[in-house]
């Protein structure tokens, strides 16, 4: 890498992350010399780029703009080493952010096919259902699920995945069957992390109907396997997506309430940290999982 696409490089990590000191971490150099790189950019062109304070960094109004082509000279260089090597070729170290159930039970069974066409890549998985900083972190793509929060980042829609409501056997023959959705107001919900309350409102859908139930609960967990674990474990009842659902719904370990009725489908993204043009080797990997969404399989 030359001076100037080490500038870049820096200069990119720093203004994405906030930070020097994280950016140099990420980078693997000294903060001493992030500072020095960034310092050496500003007086090659002339131009502030970062306003530096004790806490953060924020853009000048060239900053942003300089951002804005570093961006797309980084896609752009890495576009053309990916066309003179050839697709099939491709190489270098994808690293992934994930949902912890969606990254298990969808992203995970559908490498095998390719990394078998793409054996020179590698790729290192992050799963957390928490959001995460995709720049600190160096993720590539990340898959999200729900509303987006609005960001520089790129994203691109994916699928969508259905929503159902669910309880296990003994939790029902003790609280009984929810036979309406104002029925729900009776039970215990079990609270995804995001719920603020000590409580959440549920819509469903019938015929054209909005029913929109609100539940109380006590418990708030943070990742989807513990909410799966705690509806299994007769702790009340949970919302949830049929991904996650199904290998209990199969087992009998849970059972589906109120199967007439609809919950707004979970959208999934594909989020690109480098911007609303990802890196050849990113595409592929989205084209591939689209693929395997649609066609149900990993062949």
């Amino acid at each position: 890498m030359t001076d100037r696409w080490l500038e870049i490089d820096v200069f990119t990590r720093v203004a994405e992350s906030g930070s020097f000191s994280r950016a140099a971490q990420t980078l693997g150099l000294s903060q001493p010399s992030t500072s020095r790189i960034v310092t050496g950019l500003e007086a090659r062109l002339g131009v502030k780029l970062l306003l530096r304070t004790t806490r953060n960094v924020a853009l000048t109004e060239a900053g942003a703009a300089f951002l804005d082509r570093a961006r797309q000279a980084t896609a752009d260089l890495a576009d053309a080493e990916d066309a003179a090597r050839g697709i099939d070729s491709l190489r270098g170290t994808l690293r992934l952010a994930v949902p912890i159930m969606y990254g298990t039970r969808v992203v995970i069974p559908a490498l095998h096919s390719f990394l078998k066409r793409y054996p020179e890549l590698r790729v290192e998985i992050t799963m957390r259902d928490e959001r995460q900083n995709l720049v600190v972190d160096g993720v590539d793509l990340a898959i999200r699920m729900g509303t987006l929060e609005d960001s520089a980042f790129g994203a691109r829609p994916m699928a969508s995945v259905s929503r159902l409501l669910v309880a296990s056997p003994t939790y029902l023959a003790i609280r009984g069957v929810p036979t309406s959705p104002e029925a729900l107001r009776l039970h215990d919900a079990l609270l995804h992390e995001h719920s603020v309350t000590e409580q959440c409102t549920w819509t469903l859908h019938r015929a054209g109907v909005q029913h929109a139930v609100t539940l109380h609960g006590k418990i708030r967990i943070d990742a989807a396997p513990g909410i799966l674990a705690a509806a299994t474990a007769g702790l009340g009842i949970a919302n949830v997506t049929s991904i996650m659902a199904a290998e209990a719904l199969r087992d009998g370990s849970l059972v589906r309430l109120l199967p007439d009725y609809e919950l707004e489908p979970l959208k999934v993204f594909a989020v690109f940290p480098s911007g609303p043009k990802p890196s050849a080797k990113v595409r592929v990997l989205v084209e591939h999982l689209m693929a395997v969404l649609a066609n149900g399989n990993d062949d």
